[in-house]
């Protein structure tokens, strides 16, 4: 079993706009409606591709139940800690004509101690079925980083990987305590080490994620945009190389790759054969208008044109 945890989940909105014009009225073409944080972005995509899938975080409100009903119409099981307040909406703008999108981040509502409380304790609970776990997104108001911190000190002492993909004071705050895997971008990267990277010197990268695994870390991935993604672990530095698809939704694209990599973490495949997942399952998101969805079919053809390159 996955088990997924959504600290600040979220309703997204998908609008499709033709010619967004600023501070006029606009006609919305189409409307997109999904149970969305990057958490449960991570637990679909992972129940798509054929796994048991448990998702826990915070939820509340009439929104919080629209998350809760649809994750369960979506096969996804669910343990959340339910509290005060209504769970945020996210709205991402995508104009038809000009194909660029706009994100509008609610903040969410405020957790009491009390329910930081029992979530680490539903974490304690389903860690122990759990093959891997995947601790998602930014943290709501009231909830200050020491949460991650209890959540990876548990999943340690319970011999169980636990993938972090946060950032800012939460991902520095949260590599301290030995998460299995990252997925940091290249200037967040250069943060955890405390120097400047050039994105063209692959040399300085290498480096920066040798000092991340003398942390503790295993498996360090960073994101180079359109370029593909690196992978550093025990096994060595690897490349994947995707074929260019026509994306029409990028939204929950890293989400979805970290979907891949549970997903093949939990049917014990080699890390460079959960790259090479991962990355097809997160090219196949971008080829969709939902997000953090993709289709097998497309996964299936992406995965035979990508190309894994052991470069160090």
């Amino acid at each position: 079993m996955i088990l997924t945890v959504t600290a600040n989940a979220a309703i997204d909105k998908r609008y499709i706009v033709r010619g967004l014009q600023v501070g006029e009225v606009n006609r919305v073409q189409s409307v997109e409606m999904s149970a969305g944080g990057k958490g449960l972005n991570v637990a679909r995509v992972a129940h798509i591709a054929g796994e048991e899938v448990l998702a826990t975080g915070f939820l509340g409100g009439h929104s919080g139940e629209f998350i809760q009903e649809t994750i369960k119409a979506e096969g996804v099981k669910d343990d959340f800690v339910w509290c005060d307040g209504e769970t945020r909406s996210c709205v991402n703008i995508w104009d038809d004509d000009c194909k660029v999108q706009t994100e509008i981040l609610e903040p969410g509502f405020a957790v009491s101690e009390s329910k930081v409380d029992a979530l680490i304790a539903k974490f304690e609970e389903r860690i122990v079925e759990a093959d891997i776990a995947a601790v998602s997104g930014s943290l709501p108001k009231g909830c200050s980083p020491e949460l991650y911190r209890r959540i990876l000190e548990i999943g340690e002492k319970a011999g169980k990987k636990v993938i972090l993909d946060t950032s800012g004071e939460a991902l520095r705050e949260g590599i301290r305590y030995r998460p299995f895997m990252i997925k940091p971008n290249i200037d967040e990267i250069g943060q955890l080490v405390g120097k400047k990277l050039n994105p063209g010197n692959r040399e300085e990268i290498y480096g920066a994620a040798d000092e991340l695994h003398e942390m503790g870390i295993p498996v360090v991935v960073i994101s180079l945009g359109a370029s593909g993604s690196l992978m550093s672990c025990q096994e060595g530095v690897f490349r994947a190389q995707v074929p260019k698809v026509e994306a029409v939704n990028t939204v929950g694209c890293g989400d979805s790759m970290i979907g891949g990599f549970t997903v093949g973490i939990a049917r014990g495949l080699s890390m460079p054969e959960c790259l090479k997942l991962a990355s097809a399952i997160s090219s196949a998101a971008a080829m969709t208008d939902r997000t953090g969805f993709f289709r097998m079919e497309d996964m299936e053809k992406i995965a035979g044109d990508i190309v894994i390159e052991k470069i160090r």
